[in-house]
């Protein structure tokens, strides 16, 4: 791996100071985690993987974006758009950073239900981040564990373990016409635990012509009829009606006033409606002290209506108004077992897993904000199958040695209706298939340093957006986009100093064959993509964290990338090679610090995050400035009666820093630029029965 000599030296610093610091010390208890496919203690886990709990998500937060809380996460970039009609930009280790909308290159999961879809195309919305007992993040090559991924997986994990009933209301007010209203409940009901929660955020929004409305419930149901089994449903609704895009800004307009609307946002009353309906089961069961079975299935119906800020009213075009239904599912088998070989234990998973969805969409002019004449008509269905066996084994004391392999087969099918005059069938069939092998290898250096290294190959398929036309305008589905297929590579160090304190640092490395990036547009209105022939990430991550008992607690987390074009030529015949890939940060810092004081009930703290200077575009001709941002915020708990009050007052960008939160790549009209807003200030309030 090829990195900075200087950011080399002082990694390799911390790793010795790690190991050093922490010889002589014992563990601290570690958070047991799933994300690896097994359940394992995450200091254990031959990768990268970091948790965030259930109060750091909802303490002093709006709850209303993933952003607020992954901070501590190193390698991990979630940034608000301040536009809820795109949902969250999310890329680990520079993967994913290219989506101009939904997440890309990252597996989004809920308690074992995939909220990506069988193509690849994920929303961080859908989260129920009021019900979350944790956060798990993986990077590196175990995420290939998981399929159609490369970058990594993000999985929520929720608190189904009611100890007693309760009822818990929430009212958060703030800036830009901020408010969001909540409530959650949980009771026992004989062997069944019941829980859930509704929420409505509502918001005028920062930018002009930016407001949104995002009603959201979900239901958790446990039952544990025996000390062997249990059976667990959710159900999950989401209901978000014209949601305002503001777009993105040009350098222009973003020197001009940041908080405007972009061109054609007013004149297209540029908007998304989306409603999404899903639920799923899963059966846990113990064949016996050694082997268990896991069943699950789900089935969903999401219907979106977007307005865009292309009329495209040309009959090659696409049409200015997206109009979806779809449906989807999809359901696993998982078999786990223990045992020995060779006198050395061993642990051996085997699964199957089934994905498919098909949806119809519509496509119309969008004149002045008003859907229009038709302008696509097709139905579209893609379908997953993926085997996968993930092993390990103990052959020696200290040493552990773990892997695995997943095949996976993704197949795509258009069927297009709209075949008028120069508009030619766009029909097709196409797929893709894949087998990802991992490897991993851990060993205890002492009882409090583990030292790991792992490497695999992933695979990342082209959504259907990706696919629907053709660089040079042909019929049918891009059949030359190919799947961009990674071979990635990270070592690292889990340390802990104490019972206090928990470092790690990670070096990785992911040379892409075939990456997906964006192509020329045809005709007005249908974007187009090709495949660079090789690109390049690579770099460091480091974080800390200490926690006292006395009520201090402090995070650390940096993040080094380098993520460049090894070989690519564009469309236009111009050499990018050697050139950064748009969307993805070089460095960047978090660092949090709060205090509580349990007898008195007083809680503050402070976030503070610096960003590099990020590219907009594949030739690196614009770029969005490095910033730093500064956060406050403190509260008060107190007990009354049978009732817990908690309220606090927080404070976001509190220097009033001018800066880009997050930027379109290679925007359309060069709308590059998301600007974040100034100082912001939040007050809320929550009682607990």
């Amino acid at each position: 791996m090829i990195l900075n000599e200087r950011l080399s030296s002082v990694i390799f610093a911390v790793l010795l100071c790690a190991a050093g610091a922490a010889s002589a010390a014992e563990p601290a208890n570690t958070v047991v985690v799933t994300a690896t496919r097994t359940s394992q203690s995450i200091f254990e886990a031959p990768a990268a993987i970091d948790t965030i709990d259930g109060a750091t998500l909802s303490e002093h937060k709006l709850r209303v974006n993933l952003s607020e809380s992954l901070g501590r996460v190193p390698g991990l970039v979630v940034q608000n758009r301040q536009n809820y009609a795109q949902d969250l930009q999310v890329s680990s280790r520079g993967f994913g950073a290219r989506a101009s909308f939904g997440v890309r290159g990252v597996r989004l999961i809920q308690d074992g239900i995939p909220l990506t879809m069988p193509d690849g195309q994920g929303q961080t919305g859908l989260f129920d981040l009021d019900g979350a007992a944790r956060v798990e993040v993986l990077r590196g090559p175990f995420a290939a564990l998981y399929g159609n991924s490369s970058g990594g997986v993000i999985q929520i994990v929720s608190d189904d373990q009611v100890e007693q009933g309760g009822l818990e209301l929430s009212t958060t007010y703030g800036e830009d016409g901020f408010r969001r209203y909540g409530s959650q409940f949980a009771a026992r009901l004989g062997a069944a635990q019941l829980s859930g929660n509704l929420s409505r955020f509502d918001t005028d929004g920062y930018r002009e012509h930016s407001a949104a409305r995002r009603d959201v419930a979900n239901l958790r149901l446990r039952v544990a009829p025996d000390e062997r089994s249990s059976f667990t449903a959710i159900a999950n609704f989401l209901d978000q009606p014209d949601t305002q895009d503001p777009l993105g800004l040009t350098r222009e307009q973003l020197e001009e006033d940041p908080s405007q609307a972009g061109r054609n946002a007013l004149a297209l009353n540029t908007r998304k409606s989306t409603r999404h309906v899903q639920g799923g089961a899963s059966y846990e069961r113990s064949l016996s002290d050694r082997n268990r079975i896991r069943v699950m299935g789900y089935y969903g119906d999401r219907d979106l209506t977007q307005f865009l800020a292309n009329p495209s009213d040309a009959l090659t075009g696409s049409g200015g108004v997206v109009d979806l239904a779809r449906k989807f599912g999809g359901g696993a088998v998982q078999w786990d077992n223990e045992g020995e070989l060779a006198g050395a234990p061993y642990e051996l998973t085997l699964g199957v897993e089934y994905d498919r969805m098909k949806e119809r969409r519509l496509g119309f002019v969008n004149v002045g904000g008003v859907r229009g004449d038709l302008r696509r008509d097709e139905d579209d269905t893609v379908y997953s199958v993926n085997q996968y066996l993930i092993a390990q084994w103990r052959p020696i004391e200290r040493w552990m040695f773990s892997g695995g392999v997943r095949h996976s087969e993704v197949r795509f099918e258009i069927d297009d209706d709209f075949i008028v005059g120069p508009n030619p069938d766009d029909s097709g069939r196409l797929s893709y298939e894949s087998t990802q092998p991992v490897i991993g290898l851990l060993f205890e250096a002492t009882p409090s340093v583990n030292l790991f290294a792992s490497a695999g190959r992933a695979f990342e398929t082209p959504t259907f957006s990706e696919l629907a036309y053709r660089p040079d305008g042909s019929p049918g589905l891009n059949f030359e986009l190919d799947a961009a297929i990674s071979t990635n590579y990270e070592a690292g160090v889990k340390a802990f100093v104490g019972e206090k304190t928990r470092l790690t640092a990670t070096l990785f490395r992911s040379d892409t064959k075939d990456d997906i990036v964006t192509g020329p547009p045809p005709f007005p209105g249908r974007n187009t993509f090709v495949n660079a022939a090789k690109t390049r990430r690579e770099g460091a991550e480091l974080a800390a964290q200490y926690a006292t008992s006395h009520g201090l607690d402090m995070g650390l987390a940096y993040t080094y990338t380098s993520a460049r074009f090894e070989d690519f030529i564009n469309f236009s015949g111009v050499d990018l090679s050697g050139a950064r890939l748009p969307g993805v940060p070089r460095q960047s810092l978090y660092a949090d610090l709060s205090w509580r004081h349990a007898p008195s009930g007083l809680f503050t703290g402070l976030e503070a995050r610096w960003t590099d200077e990020v590219y907009v575009n594949d030739a690196n001709s614009d770029f969005a400035d490095s910033y730093s941002v500064l956060n406050l915020h403190a509260g008060l708990n107190r007990g009354l009666g049978d009732w817990d009050l908690n309220g606090f007052v927080r404070i976001d960008n509190v220097t009033d820093e001018n800066y880009v939160g997050s930027v379109v790549v290679n925007g359309a009209s060069d709308r590059f630029f998301e600007p974040a807003p100034g100082r912001t200030y939040y007050v809320g309030i929550t009682a607990g029965f």
